[in-house]
């Protein structure tokens, strides 16, 4: 797939790892829009990179959700690339875990329910586009888990998960799966200063894009390359070998 001349949608992206990546595509000549909860950090990245379509959408309500991919098929009919960034991280210590559910739930609904969610309901629009791509934002806590953040990293692992059964089905039509994970990197995830170990979010971004424009499928960076490095390649070997035999019991599937 080409990486620019494209209409890319980005969620999360008014800020961190969203929006570097918003500007990346911008620069190599993509319509790029991004959506966020926060209207001011929209227009903070408006202001930052004018060229920005913003979208107000808190992707962790269903119905807002619905509400972003029809503006999307009506104002810009021809995109086809989804950037499924949106993400939130809690520390939760589970000797101690006394919130509401409502409270580890909003957790789950933006890291995993929200992407899947979006990409099953854009799937027919994007399968229509002669060349697109799904992209999903996971981490490298979806190989090794943070235990302090236990939900995030098994939204993250399933996720993950959920890319690789989404990159075999799709095999062969135009829509290519791509799978970012990221180390701990620079930005607000889980509130400000929590991150400042991590690697550069510009640093990051560009080296994303080298391995985006490369063909990658999988693209790592610092640790969670290294994590990824880790996993077994027979693995993938035995994921494909279970859809082979899937689909030689179920042609019609």
């Amino acid at each position: 797939m080409k990486w620019n001349g494209n209409t890319v949608l980005v969620t999360g992206g008014s800020n961190g790892i969203g929006l570097a990546l918003a500007a990346r595509f911008l620069a190599r000549g993509n319509r790029v829009v991004i959506c966020g909860r926060r209207q001011e950090k929209l227009d903070e990245a408006k202001a930052a990179y004018p060229e920005l379509i913003t979208v107000r959408c808190d992707v962790m309500l269903p119905d807002e959700r619905a509400r972003l991919l029809a503006y999307m098929n009506e104002a810009h009919p021809e995109w086809n690339v989804l950037v499924n960034n949106a993400g939130i991280q809690q520390h939760v210590n589970v000797r101690r875990a006394s919130e509401p559910w409502e409270h580890y739930e909003r957790e789950i609904a933006i890291n995993f329910d929200a992407p899947v969610h979006l990409t099953l309901a854009a799937l027919p629009h994007l399968l229509e586009q002669p060349s697109a791509a799904v992209i999903n934002v996971t981490s490298g806590l979806a190989l090794a888990p943070a235990a302090w953040a236990p939900v995030y990293s098994a939204t993250k692992a399933g996720l993950r998960s959920f890319t690789q059964s989404l990159r075999l089905q799709l095999r062969g039509t135009s829509v290519e799966v791509i799978e970012i994970v990221p180390p701990a990197v620079n930005t607000d995830l889980g509130g400000p200063g929590l991150h400042t170990f991590g690697v550069p979010v510009d640093d990051f971004a560009d080296g994303v894009f080298e391995k985006l424009e490369a063909g990658a499928e999988e693209i790592g960076y610092g640790d969670a390359e290294r994590r990824l490095s880790l996993v077994p390649r027979e693995l993938q070997s035995a994921a494909e070998q279970m859809w082979a035999g899937f689909r030689s019991r179920n042609p019609n599937f």
